[in-house]
């Protein structure tokens, strides 16, 4: 008998990748297109939310066409999580880009908002901090600064409720629990949106998606769309909780860091709401079609993967990202210089959206080589600061990494990111674990798997990566990173 498959939409940073998870775990069948990246002033980033949905169309068709339309058993959605946009919901005419995570042009808001006394507030219902890379100050920016009528045709969304709206034609507006969760204007503990928090960023409760479970079907397919019609959309979820559920990280304790545009680090704490942490976030896990929900401490870090991406396109240091890897390994060490790569401000734990991008430590002999591997030992670095906060505010010691992402691939950032951490990283053979994620999350929903241990039994080892015995030399490397991070703090009034 031919097997079923779940498809997986991953609508990422840079670009959408469908890809469809067979249940027998035959080979994978998928599609990929990047998408335009806008920089219209510096620090702002931008989107056009109607080239993710045709990159989103081609792809889906192009996967189901290969796979047939009757293997299909549902489709799960993931997603880069706080980009925000707003459209009719009538027509789906769109009001202008959509604001990217990466955006930091609502940092002066941001600060506002803290000199008000907001912080508290926000920190205990929300698991966030006041900082721009959230949506709130974001949707707040748009009703500001754009010709939008406020009315009941006004829909306010991060990606997954534009994808899910257009999926259905329509017929459907919703978020997941895991992506209003990093909206800065959901309750995480009653998992509803929070008047209040509406309120003070002047954000029409009317204009927001119905929050539902990440595992449930949420509607149907139409083909009115441009894809076959009829397919239960059934798992939706955040990038960065997709990729917990795909790392089988079910139980409390056990923490995966993907290492994609930005890094996040995620730690399962379990189904108890924990209070708020200094230098993390608290963000919902997910919520299963039964109602259990897990909570995870979360460490942002907002630049590793694109500061690859950015000495390809920026400085031309590369043809293709491919080369990082060889080019960093061909040397040692980096001669001493450090990479701080800011270029969006700092996250965790800093929370600095004032910082730039600093290297430090340049000499006549430093080139390409250096660079690449002062860039690929700074994501090594800045998983270090998350872990080390996380473990200080919780008391939990971390036991072991799992690890997946564009960049995981590379052997030298696992054993250096081992080497920091003191533990075993371990990486998957299958380490698009976003996509899984979502996939399984949609398959539990329509009983492609019956249950969550069944799924999580395909996770599989690719390598481990052991520390090296010399602790304090690992330890000197760090202080000199932490010495270098100071100097790009700040550095943007």
């Amino acid at each position: 008998m031919t097997s079923q498959c779940v498809i997986a939409i991953d609508a990422g940073t840079t670009g959408v990748r469908s890809r469809a998870v067979f249940t027998d775990n035959s080979p994978t069948v998928a599609s990929y297109r990047e998408f335009t990246q806008h920089y219209p002033q510096p620090g702002w980033v931008e989107h056009d939310a109607n080239e993710i949905w045709a990159a989103v169309v081609e792809t889906l068709n192009e996967v189901i066409d290969e796979v047939g339309r009757d293997r299909v058993a549902a489709i799960g959605i993931t997603n880069q999580r706080e980009t925000v946009l707003a459209w009719d919901r009538t027509t789906g005419t769109t009001f202008g880009t959509a604001i990217v995570w990466q955006d930091r042009r609502t940092a002066n808001r941001c600060d506002e908002l803290t000199a008000q006394g907001r912080l508290d507030m926000v920190r205990e219902r929300t698991g966030l901090v006041l900082d721009p890379y959230f949506s709130g100050t974001k949707f707040e920016w748009l009703l500001q600064n754009r010709d939008i009528p406020v009315d009941d045709k006004l829909a306010l969304g991060t990606i997954d409720s534009w994808l899910i709206w257009n999926l259905t034609a329509g017929a459907v507006f919703a978020t997941d629990v895991t992506n209003a969760s990093r909206t800065m204007l959901c309750d995480i503990r009653t998992r509803t949106w929070d008047p209040e928090l509406c309120e003070m960023l002047h954000v029409p409760m009317s204009a927001l998606p119905e929050i539902v479970a990440s595992s449930g079907r949420v509607g149907l397919t139409s083909a009115a769309c441009g894809v076959p019609g009829g397919i239960p959309v059934s798992g939706v979820a955040g990038d960065q909780q997709a990729a917990l559920f795909g790392q089988a990280c079910v139980e409390p304790g056990m923490a995966k860091n993907t290492y994609g545009t930005g890094s996040f680090v995620l730690l399962n704490v379990g189904e108890t709401c924990p209070p708020p942490t200094d230098g993390m976030l608290t963000t919902v896990a997910w919520t299963l079609a039964d109602g259990t929900t897990h909570y995870a401490l979360e460490g942002a870090i907002f630049v590793t993967g694109a500061a690859i991406q950015w000495l390809r396109d920026g400085l031309n240091i590369i043809d293709n990202a491919a080369e990082a890897g060889p080019l960093a390994e061909s040397i040692d060490d980096t001669g001493g210089v450090y990479f701080v790569p800011a270029l969006a401000g700092l996250g965790s734990p800093w929370w600095d959206p004032y910082a730039r991008g600093t290297i430090v430590g340049i000499t006549r002999g430093t080139g390409r080589a250096e660079i690449m591997r002062a860039t690929v030992e700074s994501m090594a670095y800045q998983t270090r600061d998350v872990v080390d906060a996380m473990v200080a505010a919780s008391g939990t010691e971390l036991k072991e990494l799992r690890v997946d992402g564009g960049a995981a691939i590379m052997d030298l950032l696992c054993q250096i990111q081992s080497d920091q951490l003191g533990v075993d990283v371990l990486r998957p053979v299958d380490q698009e674990t976003t996509a899984l994620g979502a996939a399984f999350l949609a398959g539990l929903a329509e009983g492609v798997w019956a249950t969550p241990a069944e799924v999580l039994a395909q996770w599989s080892l690719d390598a481990r990566f052991t520390p090296a015995d010399n602790r304090a030399a690992c330890d000197v490397l760090h202080r000199q990173w932490l010495r270098a991070v100071e100097r790009s703090k700040g550095w943007e009034s």
